[in-house]
């Protein structure tokens, strides 16, 4: 998003580094786990049913439907669920 002239400036005022320090603060006081997965990871192209990945899943596609075992669910809700069962994540201190 820092590369679209037109959204870079709206998204170096967010200060995303600092409200990640402030999670993780917030976290390791009260003693909740913080996960970071890769950037990379294809949480919504994978299908959290059987692990198969979908290579042509367009932005304007709001539902997930598996080409392989035909699990059919929102994108927003597959992604989160895919994202909860990640395996390679960091857990930050």
């Amino acid at each position: 998003m820092m590369k679209n002239r037109h959204l870079s400036k709206a998204m170096a005022e967010q200060c995303f580094y600092t409200f990640q320090t402030w999670l993780i603060h917030k976290c390791k006081k009260y003693g909740i786990e913080v996960r970071q997965v890769s950037r990379f990871y294809p949480s919504s192209k994978m299908c959290s049913c059987c692990g198969h990945i979908k290579k042509d899943l367009q932005l304007s596609d709001r539902i997930y439907v598996c080409d392989r075992c035909g699990h059919t669910m929102d994108r927003d809700l597959h992604a989160a669920i895919s994202l909860l069962r990640a395996t390679d994540y960091i857990v930050l201190p």
